[in-house]
């Protein structure tokens, strides 16, 4: 596609930026592993996932299941780490979509199943008590699908120091500008406003106070519809805000329910800007189903596809097969999640590998903090900033 309709995007269209590439979640088992026969514990490294498997989140875990279950095939002859044979064993655990929930399990995870490693994914809901936790308690840890900002800025983070124990690649504001403000350039608009929908989150916040002024410095003038609550659902205040404003373009970090009512309700009461360039929602199939023929005019950033020439580190299948295998196992479309969970693994693994002794956690972390990898999420460097401890990764616009 080489222009972009002024009168609405095809819903199937991807939008161009630096490149063009091209439902309910199943039951996880409280633990599932590789433990063998007459293995030592010394033999069986314990790596602890925790996902938003149920809530208004859940979205961002339907890949969940099938990953677990790839990354135990993957290795069910074991690995060598230390000089030794070890064995994997992987203790999943849901938040609920619950922060508060969310530190609980982790704390399972450290003080009841004695895991070596967490990893943990889908927005600082998740990633940030997961985090805390184990800097508190000195337990190697990679999380991802959260901005760097309100991962790292949101745990009060010190530039240039970061954290000893825990980790993060994904990426930020400044990746969200790259892919968002083409987009908008490329639309024919009467006015550079910008309405945008942030609650009153980590997440959010982080936009707000990131993306916010970075609009503000491109010429555009976000229009804040103010910090509500998530779980609103009457967003009439909203919606007569930003007509008042005229903005034809929108931008967005909502959690995912929120976006369908506030969607529906602004098509009702006559809010219907030329482009809408959403963060958190709409990157999964089962949203887009939701709304139908208002996906029009809706677009996001793309992390990972099949499209992407990236490649797993245990067995060397390409991000479309393992896209395809998705849809072949699970009868569902693929999703972004899908690459980000299988890279945890791969990095977990890796730093494992990495280590003198996979059981140091001090010497485990410190291979997370100075990792280098090229996987199924592309080439992640955690030592090249913005802060210690976190890889970016580089999103296109796409629908």
């Amino acid at each position: 596609m080489s222009e972009i309709s002024t009168r609405g995007l095809n819903r199937r269209s991807f939008l161009k930026t630096a490149a063009i590439l091209g439902g309910g979640v199943p039951a996880l088992s409280a633990c599932g592993g590789l433990k063998g026969t007459g293995s030592t514990s010394s033999d069986v490294l314990k790596i602890g996932y925790v996902s938003p498997q149920t809530g208004p989140l859940a979205g961002f875990a339907t890949a969940d299941n099938f990953v677990v279950g790839q990354i135990q095939n993957a290795l069910r002859g074991g690995f060598t780490a230390g000089g030794k044979k070890r064995k994997l064993e992987i203790v999943v655990k849901d938040t609920q979509s619950n922060p508060n929930r969310a530190t609980e399990v982790t704390r399972e995870l450290i003080n009841s199943d004695k895991v070596d490693l967490i990893v943990g994914s889908s927005t600082p809901d998740t990633t940030n008590p997961v985090a805390d936790q184990c800097e508190a308690n000195g337990i190697p840890n990679v999380t991802t699908i959260a901005p760097w900002e309100a991962w790292f800025h949101g745990r009060s983070g010190k530039d240039g120091e970061g954290f000893k124990y825990t980790t993060l690649f994904f990426f930020g504001m400044q990746e969200f500008a790259d892919c968002f403000f083409p987009m908008w350039e490329r639309m024919d608009v009467s006015n550079k406003n910008v309405a945008a929908l942030w609650p009153n989150d980590t997440d959010a916040n982080a936009f707000r106070q990131g993306l916010g002024p970075m609009m503000k410095k491109s010429g555009y003038t976000p229009v804040d519809g103010g910090a509500y609550q998530n779980g609103a659902t009457d967003f009439t205040a909203q919606i007569a805000k930003f007509k008042k404003s005229d903005a034809e373009l929108f931008t967005c970090t909502p959690i995912p329910p929120d976006f369908q009512t506030f969607w529906k309700q602004s098509q009702q009461q006559g809010f219907k800007p030329k482009l809408a360039t959403v963060a958190k929602v709409m990157l999964f199939p089962s949203e887009a189903e939701a709304l139908g023929q208002l996906t029009n005019n809706i677009a996001t950033d793309f992390w990972w596809s099949p499209a992407h020439p990236y490649k797993s580190v245990f067995d060397g299948r390409s991000a479309k097969q393992l896209a395809d295998d998705f849809a072949a196992s699970t009868g569902k479309q693929w999703t972004q999640a899908l690459g980000s969970v299988y890279s945890l693994f791969e990095i977990a693994v890796q730093a494992f590998k990495d280590a003198s002794d996979p059981k140091d956690r001090d010497e485990v972390a410190s291979k997370l903090r100075s990792m280098k990898i090229d996987c199924m999420s592309g080439k992640l460097d955690f030592t090249a900033g913005p802060q210690p401890g976190i890889a970016i990764q580089h999103p296109v616009g796409g629908q």
